[in-house]
């Protein structure tokens, strides 16, 4: 299948070069096959636990941690901005880059229905430059606000010699009854899917972002050929979405599994279950996406494996819920749980 992902930008490209090869994530220096074994490698090394209050409740793997604490699970997520740091530096604008890193942590919570009630922040610095704290201060406030929590410390630290730039992580705290963990275990065939609008490429595939660009015409101070009013970068560094509204879905319908769909794309909702997903009407990705498309010659089974391709957070529940979670999140039936296998429209994302 030939997406509709390389077209509606031709006529301002005005002689810029369209890559001849078919550029990969792991071209570009991110092999998500040899990622997840350093991953596992990682957490076969992991095997102490705690016993009591505050011993694990699952295992690693899934969106977030879970401690017991009594009647309720303590939720936590550990996440950062990636490269898309290195865009902001490009263009010397540092006041969304917050944003993203509350959203990735928040989004892992909300994905297993905890609510955020704190965030600490780590800040690791090249050097100190005027202005550049406050806005990235701006960024974290306005991404608790939206999340509805609070940023109670964190860490600065100046790395000349580990850090060129910097690098923004953080670590999410949240909670949710121990009888009301989404985990998964209850989707099953027949469920709808809801797929909620991300707002472009969020802050995953970055390393491959930026190759496509450095071996394009464009620049990332180039106004962008689908929309003259704003910049490639502007629309690169336009901040994660931030999910939030996923709980008001949580008080009005039966939900069987959420998935916030992140780096590796709908593979991730592995982390779900083990059931099918039939992708018959997924949402439009944005233009951006296009443009990345085609500037790399990247296929289209690529682009699902690497990016949100507009669905940044997906809702799986009974039919009967589907109208209402869509009204509440702005987003639309997107799909339906299956047997086996990950499909979009006649694409195969993984084999049935």
């Amino acid at each position: 299948m030939e997406m509709e992902l390389k077209n509606s930008y031709e006529a301002g490209r005005k002689g810029k070069r369209v890559s001849e090869k078919h550029l990969t994530y792991a071209d570009s220096g991110v092999d998500i096959t040899e990622e997840e074994k350093t991953v596992k490698t990682l957490i076969d090394k992991l095997s102490y636990v705690r016993k009591g209050i505050g011993a694990p409740l699952t295992g690693i793997g899934h969106y977030a941690g879970l401690l017991d604490f009594g009647e309720y699970a303590l939720a936590m997520t550990t996440d950062g901005v990636g490269s898309k740091v290195l865009i902001a530096n490009e263009m010397r604008r540092w006041n969304t880059v917050g944003i993203d890193c509350i959203a990735m942590n928040v989004n892992d919570l909300l994905a297993i229905g905890a609510e955020p009630v704190a965030f600490v922040d780590y800040l690791a610095l090249e050097k100190h430059e005027e202005g550049f704290a406050a806005q990235i201060g701006e960024g974290l406030l306005k991404g608790a606000e939206i999340s509805r929590m609070s940023i109670i410390g964190g860490e600065t630290a100046t790395l000349p010699d580990i850090i060129k730039g910097f690098d923004l992580a953080g670590t999410c705290l949240g909670f949710v009854k121990k009888d009301e963990v989404i985990e998964g275990g209850k989707v099953q065939v027949g469920d709808v899917i809801v797929g909620i609008p991300s707002t472009g490429v969020h802050s995953n595939g970055y390393t491959l972002v930026r190759k496509i660009i450095e071996e394009s015409g464009y620049s990332y101070h180039d106004p962008c050929p689908y929309d003259s009013s704003k910049t490639i970068g502007d629309d690169l560094l336009e901040p994660t979405r931030i999910y939030i509204e996923v709980l008001d879905v949580l008080k009005a319908c039966e939900v069987h599994g959420f998935a916030h769909i992140t780096g590796s794309g709908l593979l991730k909702l592995r982390r779900v279950t083990k059931l099918g997903f039939d992708f018959y009407d997924p949402l439009e990705p944005q233009e951006i996406f296009k443009l990345l498309q085609k500037e790399g010659g990247v296929e289209d089974l690529e682009m699902y494996r690497t990016f949100n391709m507009g669905m940044g957070f997906l809702i799986i529940l009974p039919e009967k819920d589907a109208a209402k979670a869509a009204e509440i999140t702005g987003g639309k039936i997107v799909g339906k749980i299956v047997e086996s296998g990950i499909r979009v429209k006649d694409l195969i994302i993984e084999q049935e």
